[in-house]
């Protein structure tokens, strides 16, 4: 089905011949993000500016055409493509503004979270969101999946470190909560919508066991879904309005700008990488080292080790490890040197009772701390350079109460082996109980889907 005509001549006449793709090779192209889905747009759209998202979005709801927007396409899951008409952010989203000596920052969509934290460098400061592709992944991905990390944990995602946001409704209308008068021009063009969604916040907080419920299952980190947890945290709508769009992916409107109240950058770090003889130890610890002062734990299970034990520059060590092994690798940081060796006595003698298989202690040194996040960095594309050709990389996320990670990932393990997926690992952030399950698979038989 072709897109309607109305909607096309606003776009003729909108954008420039050099930023509309329609042609096969194109549409094939954008077809895909990282993740392994693919949906061929009709029409693609390389916007530069805030009006011709406006006239865009306007066109589209006159004519009920779905609209996707792309920020770098970094996506796992498949955020960033679509059937209809794809909005791809061009080079002019690239604006900041650093405020009250670093501790907050306004960013527009088409920053690259690595740039953000260039900038924030002469602070001391950071954006609290630290996805593993924050290299190259867009602020306009970060906010709009919710993306976190391996250190910000639920505490210091977007959605807990949101001050501020411009964004475009669905109908075109525009919203710069840091704006007084944007503001009022809202509540009188839009009342109706907040005052629904100020009802929306009252019902669901009067009824208790929702509540609750919504409180048990957002304690955890979990991006599944709309960010429900605004409905319980805020009754000023504007507020829930703005914490609904974290997390949206773009199906409540587009974000324009966002403000972050930044988090400290600590100067001083170390690493240290830990094998335990079993899962149950492993997971054992993680309720300990939860206690400390650790910015980040991470799982590797033994399977994830092994996957990269023969790449150049591995330890040689990580080939020996037995059959059952899992490790932790647990970063601390600090403001001042003596701080952290402080920091690092009290988790070292946190789990010095634990049985041990192999331990890496505490490392300042970048060569040996690098080398240990190499580790973890490497898993998932180890596990992609091996699949046979054909087949497909999948890659999800699993969250378990802390108390029962032994249990999730002995059970995921059972499955792996169950089903024979020999390549499959399992990593990633213990102290939230969320890990990552990679493997392979392919699609061209009935066996294959079944399996």
């Amino acid at each position: 089905m072709s897109l309607p005509a109305a909607f096309l001549d606003t776009v003729e006449h909108l954008i420039p011949r050099e930023r509309r793709f329609d042609d096969p090779l194109s549409t094939l192209a954008f077809g895909t993000d990282a993740s392994f889905y693919r949906l061929i747009p009709k029409l693609v759209i390389r916007v530069e500016s805030e009006d011709e998202v406006v006239s865009l979005l306007k066109a589209a709801h006159a004519e009920k055409v779905a609209v996707t927007f792309r920020a770098a396409g970094t996506s796992l899951s498949g955020q960033a493509v679509s059937d209809s008409v794809l909005l791809v952010l061009g080079d002019n989203w690239n604006g900041h503004d650093i405020r009250h000596g670093g501790t907050q920052i306004r960013l527009q969509p088409g920053v690259i979270g690595a740039q953000a934290n260039a900038w924030l460098v002469p602070f001391g400061r950071k954006i609290g969101p630290d996805p593993a592709s924050i290299n190259a992944c867009k602020i306009g991905g970060i906010v709009a999946n919710n993306a976190s990390g391996m250190c910000c944990g639920t505490a210091q995602n977007t959605y807990h470190t949101l001050a501020g946001m411009r964004l475009l409704l669905a109908d075109g209308t525009l919203l710069d909560s840091e704006i007084p008068e944007s503001v009022s021009r809202l509540r009188e063009t839009h009342g109706a919508l907040l005052e629904q969604l100020a009802e929306l916040g009252r019902q669901t907080r009067a009824n208790t066991d929702l509540a609750a419920k919504i409180r048990h299952k957002y304690r955890l980190k979990n991006t599944t879904g709309l960010s429900l947890n605004a409905l319980v945290d805020y009754d000023e709508p504007l507020d829930i309005l703005t914490h609904l769009m974290v997390g949206s992916e773009g199906t409540l409107g587009f974000i324009s700008a966002v403000t972050y109240d930044t988090v400290p950058d600590h100067p001083h770090k170390a690493s240290a990488l830990i094998v335990f003889p079993d899962v149950e130890t492993c997971c054992k610890a993680v309720p300990v080292l939860k206690q400390q002062p650790v910015s980040a734990v991470e799982l590797l299970d033994r399977r994830s080790l092994r996957s990269v034990e023969n790449m150049k520059g591995m330890p040689t060590w990580v080939k020996s490890l037995s059959p059952g092994a899992c490790a932790l690798l647990i970063e601390s940081r600090a403001a001042t040197q003596t701080l952290l060796h402080e920091q690092l006595q009290h988790i070292s003698a946190s789990i010095a009772e634990f049985p041990v298989e192999k331990q890496v202690d505490f490392s300042e040194d970048p060569v040996v701390y690098n080398q240990l996040w190499r580790i973890r960095k490497d898993t998932f594309p180890a596990v992609g350079a091996v699949r046979e050709t054909g087949t497909t990389v999948i890659i999800e996320d699993v969250t378990f109460p802390v108390e029962k990670l032994a249990e999730g990932v002995n059970r995921l393990i059972e499955l792996f082996d169950k089903h024979s997926y020999d390549e499959a690992i399992l990593f990633g952030h213990a102290l939230e109980g969320n890990l990552h399950f990679v493997f392979t698979q392919g699609f061209d038989s009935p066996e294959q889907v079944a399996r």
